[in-house]
């Protein structure tokens, strides 16, 4: 039996064309190599093969094939073409017609401002064939799951990424002080004073703290706020402050989607913000059906 992992493909190739033109020196043109060369690697398919392959005819002008090389003339010719098939194969994705199943991990913040446009906007991007799975983004775990393929992409902030996985800026982003619509405060300019008297709800994603970036910031300015309440999601916060006096600073793009029951205002001092993120395993950089997802969330990021 002929070991497979001794034999160069280029010797396949060169094998199929000496079959087909019985002459070396066609065979080397075809090939685009010189006689000797080719004859060379017939040498080396003779020792595989145990077979002379290629006979000299009689007439003593060009070779004849050996019954070895008829057998395998048809049979190799063919199965160099399917390997050619399957390496110049070019795969694609048709969010209308193929299945897939995405799983998404993100905070209820990014899942509020592009999972929700994604979710509602998914009948008319896609068919019957896509769905889509959003799951909490537990950033101990985050890395091994995108590494085990439990996971097809990360939305997060920087400090959310692995460092070995690929990213993709999605947008930046800031921060708003948000009430309810007829707050005892009024609606007019917020001053830092005000901001610190205020009852805050803090939004903890890690749970349980009451000091948050925008105490940071007070901090550096020798001022402190009163947080409250201490909750450990975003989506919580809304139905708070609408039946409340409590307020609270919230990502710009998230408070947007509630303003009609909330009032937005810019904050009373300068504050950073941060940069959303999509992540991916980087075995999964040319897939093509991830390249459409993040194409998609991109536009939606955008628009």
């Amino acid at each position: 039996m002929i070991d497979l992992r001794g034999i160069d493909l280029n010797l396949l190739v060169s094998l199929d064309a000496l079959l087909a033109e019985s002459n070396v020196t066609r065979a080397a043109e075809r090939l685009h190599l010189t006689q000797p060369a080719v004859s060379t690697q017939l040498a080396r398919l003779r020792q595989i093969f145990g077979d002379p392959l290629l006979i000299p005819a009689e007439t003593g002008r060009g070779m004849t094939r050996s019954a070895r090389a008829l057998a395998l003339m048809e049979p190799l010719h063919a199965a160099l073409k399917n390997l050619e098939v399957v390496v110049r194969h070019q795969p694609a994705f048709d969010p209308h017609s193929d299945v897939r199943r995405f799983v998404i991990a993100a905070n209820d913040n990014a899942t509020s401002v592009l999972g929700l446009p994604l979710m509602e906007r998914l009948p008319e991007l896609a068919g019957q064939g896509v769905r889509i799975a959003f799951v909490v983004a537990d950033q101990p775990s985050t890395a091994e799951r995108l590494e085990r393929g439990e996971i097809d992409l990360l939305l997060g902030s920087e400090r959310m990424i692995p460092a070995s996985m690929k990213a993709r800026k999605l947008f930046d982003e800031r921060f708003v002080f948000v009430q309810r619509k007829g707050h005892p405060r009024g609606t007019t300019p917020l001053d830092l004073d005000t901001y610190c008297s205020l009852k805050h709800v803090l939004v903890s994603t890690s749970g349980g703290s009451f000091y948050g970036f925008m105490d940071e910031h007070l901090d550096a300015l020798g001022r402190a706020r009163r947080v409250a309440l201490s909750v450990q999601h975003f989506t919580l916060v809304p139905e708070l402050l609408v039946n409340s006096d409590y307020v609270s600073t919230l990502p710009s793009r998230f408070a947007e989607r509630h303003n009609k029951r909330l009032d937005l205002f810019e904050l009373p001092f300068e504050a950073r913000g941060f940069t959303l993120f999509a992540a991916w395993h980087p075995r999964n950089h040319v897939d093509p059906a991830l390249v459409w997802l993040r194409e998609t969330l991109t536009d939606l990021a955008a628009a």
